[in-house]
């Protein structure tokens, strides 16, 4: 019987992969990511499919976005990949042609992903998708499948997803059409926007108490220097009334 892979280890794996700290606020993101990513990856009625990776894509991007250094992300996408045994370069393929696919898509066609998907450009591997969950009652729903979703409706008509009423009307449809748990669903999104808005909050008074301490260090160095700048203004001074008391 093989071991089932731990959070320990997931973590462990994630370090090797990326060496570097992570700075504040952004870390807790990340760790409670991976933690998802984990759970879902050792589950046996788990299995990987283009919405969960947007879900992971949009949930990265969108909560590390400020991040710094900006060069660090992408190693920390692609360790968090690979600590869960994922391919970074297949959830970024995916998501990619799935928001792409979304933009050319109406909420309409979404909707009615089982006659309307077919014919659409491309849309052959998002309707494989929703067929093989519809008819697989095992499907392992999560929250990062359901922000895969609400990112669909999002490049179709970003207009809705700001509606309540429509998006949770669009939502409930969607859902019994794929047999997910509707409300389970709500509550998540509901969740994530709400975890979007704290994310903003909180780097706003990061910024804020940064902007602060560079303010202090300067002020402090501004008087650091005062002191030296009078030492070596008084030499100057003296000679000159040297200068002037021998000329008298």
């Amino acid at each position: 019987m093989d071991n089932v892979r731990t959070v320990s280890d997931t973590k462990r794996n994630f370090y090797t992969h990326h060496t570097r700290p992570i700075n504040s606020i952004y870390r807790r993101v990340v760790e409670e990511l991976m933690v998802e990513m984990h759970l879902l990856s050792v589950n046996v009625n788990f299995n990987y499919d283009p919405v969960y990776a947007l879900g992971v894509v949009t949930s990265f991007d969108r909560f590390m976005l400020g991040y710094k250094p900006e060069q660090d992300k992408e190693s920390i996408f692609n360790a968090l990949c690979r600590s869960v045994e994922g391919d970074p370069g297949q959830y970024r393929h995916d998501a990619e042609q799935l928001k792409g696919l979304a933009e050319r898509l109406s909420v309409d066609q979404l909707v009615s992903w089982n006659t309307a998907l077919g014919s659409v450009d491309g849309g052959q591997m998002l309707y494989d998708c929703f067929k093989a969950i519809a008819f697989n009652p095992n499907f392992k729903y999560s929250r990062l499948f359901a922000i895969g979703l609400y990112t669909l409706l999002e490049g179709a008509d970003p207009d809705l997803v700001n509606n309540e009423e429509q998006r949770n009307s669009t939502l409930q449809t969607i859902g019994e059409s794929l047999k997910l748990p509707v409300e389970k669903m709500k509550q998540d999104l509901a969740l994530y926007q709400e975890n979007l808005e704290k994310m903003e909050q909180a780097k706003s008074v990061l910024e804020d108490v940064l902007s602060s301490d560079r303010k202090q260090r300067q002020q402090r160095l501004l008087e650091k220097t005062k002191p030296q700048e009078q030492e070596e203004q008084q030499p100057t001074d003296s000679a000159s009334e040297e200068k002037d008391s021998a000329d008298s």
